[in-house]
Formats: C-alpha cells, sequence, structure tokens
C-alpha cells in the first residue's frame, strides 16, 4: 500500500471556505443609572415598580448600566449581582458607561463591555484649505411606510426621518434617527434622534402611544395628560425634559 506525506495528501484536499458578512446593526437599549452605592432592596423595589408600568416594553431588553452616579459599585461580585438581579427580571445586561479604571476593570471581570456613547464629545476633524465654496452636503434620504404597522413590526430608519402614513399598532416599534411623523393614530412605541439627535421630534396625528422617546428621554402613556390622548401631537426634548405638546 503507497503511503502519502503530509504535501500530497494537502494536495488531494483542497481547503474549504465559509463566507460569512459582517453588518452593523440599530437597536435600543435602556441605560439604568444606579446611584451612590451597590443596588438595594429599595433600588430593586422601585425598579420593579416601574417595571411593573411597561412589561412588554422593558421584556428581554438590553441594558447598559450607566457608574457615573455609582463610584461605590466597583466590585466584580457586585456587578455579577446586579446582572444576575436583572436577569431574574428578563433584563440583560451586557456593558457599562462612564465607569472609572476600578469599574471598569470588575466590569471585564463579570463580563461586561465598555461602551461608548460617542455623543459627549464632538469629533474633531482638521481643518483643511478649500478651493471655492463648500458644497452643502446632501440631504439624509428618509423612509417612507403606506401600510399599516402590526403589533410586532419594528421598523427603522437608520437615517433622516421615519414616515408612516398609516396607524401604528399597539405592540409595534418605530425607531428613527432623525424624526418621526405618523400620519394616523399611532399606538406602540416611537423613539427619534436613535443617534442622540436632541432636535429630533415625533410628530402624530392621534397620540395613543405606549410610549414616546427623543434621544434616549422617554415617556409612558401613565405619564402623558389625558387632554392629550387622541390628539394631534408633537414630542420633542427641553434641556432633559421630554415635552408632548397639542399641535395647533
Amino acid at each position: 500500500m503507497p503511503i502519502q506525506d503530509a504535501d500530497e495528501r494537502g494536495a488531494q484536499a483542497p481547503a474549504t471556505s465559509t463566507s460569512f458578512q459582517l453588518r452593523g446593526k440599530l437597536f435600543t437599549a435602556v441605560t439604568l443609572l444606579p446611584e451612590g452605592g451597590v443596588p438595594d432592596a429599595g433600588f430593586y423595589a422601585a425598579l420593579d415598580e416601574q417595571l411593573q408600568k411597561t412589561p412588554q416594553f422593558f421584556n428581554n431588553a438590553p441594558v447598559i448600566l450607566d457608574l457615573q452616579a455609582a463610584p461605590a459599585l466597583a466590585r466584580s461580585e457586585d456587578l455579577r449581582r446586579v446582572v444576575d438581579l436583572l436577569r431574574e427580571r428578563n433584563l440583560s445586561a451586557f456593558g457599562v458607561q462612564n465607569a472609572r479604571p476600578a469599574q471598569l476593570a470588575a466590569a471585564q471581570e463579570a463580563g461586561l463591555i465598555a461602551i461608548t456613547t460617542g455623543n459627549d464629545t464632538p469629533l474633531r476633524v482638521p481643518r483643511t484649505e478649500k478651493k471655492g465654496a463648500a458644497k452643502p452636503p446632501p440631504p439624509k434620504p428618509g423612509r417612507i411606510i403606506s401600510t399599516p404597522v402590526r403589533s410586532g413590526q419594528t421598523i427603522i430608519a437608520d437615517e433622516g426621518d421615519l414616515v408612516v402614513i398609516a396607524p401604528v399598532s399597539s405592540g409595534a416599534e418605530l425607531i428613527a434617527a432623525g424624526n418621526i411623523h405618523v400620519y394616523g393614530r399611532l399606538r406602540g412605541r416611537a423613539m427619534a434622534g436613535a443617534y442622540g439627535d436632541a432636535r429630533a421630534r415625533i410628530f402624530c396625528a392621534k397620540l395613543e402611544a405606549e410610549l414616546l422617546a427623543v434621544a434616549g428621554l422617554y415617556r409612558t402613556s401613565d405619564s402623558l395628560e389625558d387632554e392629550l390622548l387622541g390628539q394631534g401631537v408633537q414630542a420633542f426634548l427641553d434641556g432633559n425634559k421630554l415635552c408632548v405638546e397639542a399641535l395647533g
């Protein structure tokens, strides 16, 4: 029986390759800001109360822990405990932001990653001499939806505005980098300024939303004034407050 050396065997067995793609994805994460020391029973009681108000929105939600106001939360075992207790509430903590060096090291030991928001400090682009008048950038394309958005659907406009010329059902989700316009009944959830654009607004012809959010600040249906329900409204930021006002 002839014996083949390694080179011969390799020549007869062509290498196979597996193709793959890398894609970016926009998703909504909840930022949780514990204050002071290690979260105690009072913290989780208050959290449970908030979760009960909008259980569908927070169910299986990805969570970022903002440690800016919790300098004492700096041990890996404490962070693991927080992660475990959040998981019991169907919240999936995966990262931290605004962490001090010791907190960052502890977070990594606990299996959490560092998150940089990217909108706290503007990028500085070196100035270059340009000849002639600068051309304005082309407008960012938006997205127009002309069919009803049903429960369980998520519609995303990762550039520009999202315009919906149809009703939006309860349990549906609208996410846009820019403004959101709904020329119909808005139920479900609408989140404008998803990349942190505080100038973004939400406009709708008939407000029945479960949640409105602009640049991460949100209000749920139970916090909206009764006189606004069923009316045409706009939602916008005024400093750190999300305002909802009737149109006209």
